[in-house]
């Protein structure tokens, strides 16, 4: 079984939860000892009623003994699940922190289904490793303790459970070895069907216009047998193990037990002495015959395989300077994005707006993408009024970065929280810019109504994004096809408002003529390079350029203001 990332997660995993390790080895050394000691005193109470001893000695020591390690089996139990819990939710927000600061290239290799799935199941696998190694070390003293106790009693009775004992341990080896991957592969499945299912939830709405249900079920649980046969060959996998050990055991069990009836005859060993051979014989099993403990081990390396897996994908990584007072000059200089921009090199002059054209596929929001930093490219930078951004720190970057997308999302709370993430004068002042004021003022509690319980039309949403980008005091403003949903009038309010009232430098990615055309200067993006960078009305005699967008409206926006 070779030692592997997966493992090395594990390893980390435990020594992040050292400290819950002193109750758990504390109560488990109790645990351990109580069960080397129990055969002792069992065989010292069996001598002392055999031999008809007066007083109760033996039986007493042997009472309270079973209550010991009854009370620390209730201790045990009440441990080891709050040791788990406080893992999990601390892998939970390490994995995610990982998450939320990987490039949106490197974000999506990952489906949000099968991430989720990461995130809930996985790291619940992977931190039940702790009590899973207390255990087992528990187990490990307890069987080496009852390997010394049987060579106390008669070292042949030691010999005769060496024999078997390697064998048994190679069995298990090769077990573990197996069935990782197995699980591995299983998790994979799930996680691909749960990313699946996530995608069908997301556009429920189309599934049943379009009469695809049928189909969709069928696109969901497609890798269904897959998932079955690795599931399916994991536990045949189980069972053999298990039925290797049924057969395995019993026979060192007998060797010992026969080795310590025929000293028994010979008279070397007294009868209590036996009993407690037998009992201390199966104890000296008992690491051997945890088949499911040994499951759970590979279970918890398939989860922290699934999880390294996100982990070991490099997430950006920030500098520490800061932005000097001026206006948000923004230049890319020979930016290459694999298989997505091919050498751009653009000046955009600060306070200005640039209008990102194109038809799909051509490069225009990993150009935004990585004007903002969202991704990093593979060659060329981005200098920020004179500042590579991959130097900026990461407060400085989210400070003067602004943002709206196409499809914006929003945190709990009200309306003046998604905007401002508080309340103030800046708040509507913004709403008002993004044509958002006038509908949140009609909710019967205005900017306090709670955005979860306020049903909102595609239009509204982006409004309320951009409502919250302009909230901020930034000097870059980035716009995503941000306005794709609004109508053509409250485009031309809010352009306006972008025009007049905004000084940030403004990067705006539209399929819209009318929005280039209030452009100071479109760039206009073909197979990953800039075809050309010039005001919309120069481009617009370019029949080429025109069919960019809808052919119908040709001479309607040939000179939009």
């Amino acid at each position: 079984m070779r030692w592997t990332s997966a493992d090395r997660l594990l390893a980390r995993t435990a020594r992040a939860g050292w400290w819950w390790n002193i109750p758990l080895f504390t109560v488990n050394l109790i645990r351990a000892a109580g069960a080397l000691a129990l055969p002792a005193v069992l065989a010292a109470a069996i001598d002392e009623r055999l031999a008809k001893e007066e007083g109760h000695t033996a039986i007493t020591q042997l009472t309270g003994l079973v209550l010991l390690l009854l009370a620390a089996e209730v201790v045990n139990q009440l441990i080891a699940p709050w040791c788990v819990s406080t893992l999990i939710l601390g892998l939970r927000r390490d994995f995610l922190t990982h998450i939320l600061r990987l490039g949106t290239r490197e974000r999506a290799r990952f489906a949000g289904g099968d991430l989720t799935s990461r995130l809930l199941t996985n790291t619940t696998e992977t931190a039940s490793v702790v009590p899973l190694f207390s255990s087992w070390i528990t187990s490990l003293l307890v069987s080496g303790g009852a390997l010394i106790a049987l060579a106390l009693i008669d070292l042949r009775l030691s010999a005769a459970f060496v024999v078997g004992a390697p064998v048994a341990a190679l069995v298990i080896r090769s077990f573990v070895g197996r069935v990782s991957p197995l699980l591995t592969t299983y998790l994979e499945i799930q996680g691909r069907m749960s990313g699946r299912l996530a995608e069908v939830l997301a556009g429920i709405r189309t599934v049943r216009a379009a009469g695809s249900e049928t189909q969709e079920i069928d696109r969901v649980l497609a890798d269904l047998p897959d998932l079955h046969r690795a599931g399916h060959d994991s536990w045949i996998l189980q069972g053999k193990l298990s039925l290797r050990a049924s057969l395995l055991m019993p026979l060192i069990q007998v060797a010992v037990l026969a080795t310590a009836g025929y000293a028994l005859v010979g008279g070397d060993i007294t009868p209590g002495q036996l009993t407690a051979a037998a009992a201390y014989a199966g104890m000296a099993l008992g690491l051997l015959s945890q088949a499911g403990a040994f499951m759970a081990l590979a279970q918890a390396r398939a989860g922290a395989r699934r999880l390294e897996e996100v982990l070991s994908t490099p997430t950006m990584s920030y500098g520490t300077r800061t932005l000097p007072e001026s206006p948000g000059d923004l230049t890319f200089q020979g930016l290459t994005v694999n298989g997505v921009l091919d050498g751009v090199t653009l000046r955009v002059p600060g306070g200005s707006s640039l209008a990102l054209v194109g038809l799909s596929g051509s490069g225009k929001s990993t150009l935004a993408a990585v004007a903002g930093r969202l991704t990093d490219p593979d060659a060329g930078q981005v200098l920020l009024d004179g500042v590579p951004v991959r130097e900026l720190a990461a407060a400085e970057l989210a400070a003067h970065v602004s943002w709206a997308f196409e499809r914006p999302c929003y945190l709990e709370g009200t309306f003046t929280d998604a905007i401002g993430f508080g309340s103030g004068d800046r708040v509507r002042d913004a709403a008002q810019a993004a044509q958002a004021d006038a509908f949140i003022r009609r909710l019967p509690q205005g900017y306090d109504s709670e955005c979860a319980s306020t049903p909102l039309s595609g239009g509204e949403r982006q409004r309320l994004g951009l409502a919250r980008a302009l909230a901020r005091t930034s000097r870059l403003l980035i716009l995503d096809d941000a306005l794709s949903s609004v109508d053509s009038v409250t485009e031309l309010h809010i352009s306006k408002a972008l025009t007049q009232q905004v000084t940030a430098t403004r990067i705006i990615v539209t399929h819209r003529p009318s929005l280039a055309a209030r452009a100071d200067r479109v760039a206009w993006l073909e197979d990953g390079r800039l075809r050309a960078v010039a005001p919309h009305h120069e481009l617009w005699k370019q029949p080429r350029y025109r069919r960019l967008f809808n052919p119908g409206q040709e001479r309607e926006f040939s000179h939009a203001s």
